[in-house]
């Protein structure tokens, strides 16, 4: 069926359109007018003078409302993406702390079989781990953590479709092979939970790590060594300029004065914005799968209170938190929660961005940033227009 959103501002790839419409043919953009003329047979859906904008893509998330896609089961995985699509991400790919191979194997089993399913939200799986610096691990659970054994990467990216990217510390012995395998298997290779200095970053970049994950959180900024200053491994990513960032912009994780410092030296087609949601997000439980995690100040903690276990953002949020707090230009917050992780996932020929082609993915926002309107492969999940 033909839909026809009129009387918003539109961002294309040109810049913000105003008097014109979106016109929708089931799961596609058939196509951006700068005119509101009805089309004959289209259902009209009125913006109210709202930002449209394109759906966010998710490509660090953990979970929420109450699960987690570390269990591995399908309806672990439905609850999780529905809780998600009903705060403005449209596309995701799912992510696993570091996990053993079994737990592994399965949510490869689960993600393979939903991502089949038409109109599926889900793009890919991506394992944050377990290829880690103990040191810098986190809230990543500690046995787990180990150096790349090729007895086990290996398999798994030759029969997983589904693997998309893989975090991994370049400073373990073996990461060069492993990052050179993952780019050889059409997956992305990114730096995580780590102490690399910067001839550690320059050489994985160079083997073909070109991604950030989660930029300034589990990784060190310069530091000193008797009077002389080091590169941390915040400054040596600065520094490769092919390198692409993701930001949790919930404004506590990173705050929003650093928010704005990436985005103004990264810029918006190299950085990225993700939730690295949990489970307890927008659940009634804060212990949701995980009983060490609590609900403190806006984001999840460890009960002990030793580490960030993680955050409850929605995408929402992150926009929200960019334009209100960081200041940036609402057309660059939408570009960073949509267009940027398009390009970095290789999905911007079909998402991202509002074109004549492309998947019917669409958001609405106020002028103060509230989201009143998702569709996703021209299905509306959420409306308060």
């Amino acid at each position: 069926m033909l839909k026809q959103i009129i009387n918003g501002r539109i961002l294309t790839p040109s810049g913000w359109l105003t008097g014109g419409s979106v016109i929708v043919n089931g799961n596609k953009i058939e196509a951006v007018a700068n005119n509101e003329l009805p089309v004959v047979g289209a259902e009209l859906i009125n913006a109210q003078g709202y930002d449209i904008v394109p759906g966010g893509i998710e490509m660090h998330v953990h979970g929420g409302g109450g699960r987690d896609f570390m269990e591995g089961s399908e309806e672990a995985f439905r609850v999780a993406v529905e809780t998600h699509l009903q705060h403005g991400t449209t596309a995701i790919f799912p992510t696993l702390s570091s996990s053993t191979i079994p737990m592994i194997e399965k949510a490869v089993e689960t993600c393979d079989k939903l991502m089949q399913e038409p109109d599926s939200p889900i793009m890919g799986l991506h394992l944050e781990g377990p290829y880690f610096n103990p040191k810098q691990a986190g809230a990543q659970i500690p046995e787990w953590i180990k150096a790349p054994v090729p007895e086990e990467y290996e398999p798994l990216l030759d029969k997983a479709r589904c693997l998309k990217r893989w975090d991994e510390a370049p400073e373990l012995e073996g990461s060069i092979p492993f990052i050179k395998s993952c780019k050889a298997h059409g997956v992305l290779p990114c730096i995580a939970h780590t102490r690399a200095t910067y001839e550690d970053v320059h050489a994985a970049n160079e083997a073909g790590m070109t991604h950030a994950t989660h930029f300034y959180n589990a990784m060190p900024v310069v530091y000193k060594n008797r009077e002389f200053k080091v590169p941390g491994t915040v400054e040596s990513i600065f520094a490769e300029q092919n390198m692409t960032v993701e930001m949790i912009a919930d404004g506590i994780h990173v705050p929003p004065i650093m928010l704005r410092m990436i985005y103004q030296i990264k810029g918006v087609e190299k950085t990225a914005l993700i939730t690295d949601a949990l489970a307890c997000t927008a659940s009634d439980d804060a212990t949701a799968f995980d009983p060490r995690v609590i609900l403190e100040d806006g984001v999840c903690k460890l009960a002990d209170r030793s580490a960030l276990a993680g955050s409850i953002a929605t995408m929402d949020r992150l926009v929200r938190t960019c334009v209100q707090k960081a200041n940036i230009p609402m057309e660059d917050a939408c570009r960073m929660a949509s267009e940027t992780p398009a390009r970095i996932m290789g999905i911007l020929d079909r998402k991202g961005t509002l074109e004549k082609g492309k998947d019917a993915d669409i958001v609405m926002y106020d002028g103060e940033q509230q989201l009143k309107f998702v569709m996703q492969m021209g299905r509306v999940v959420r409306n308060e227009l």
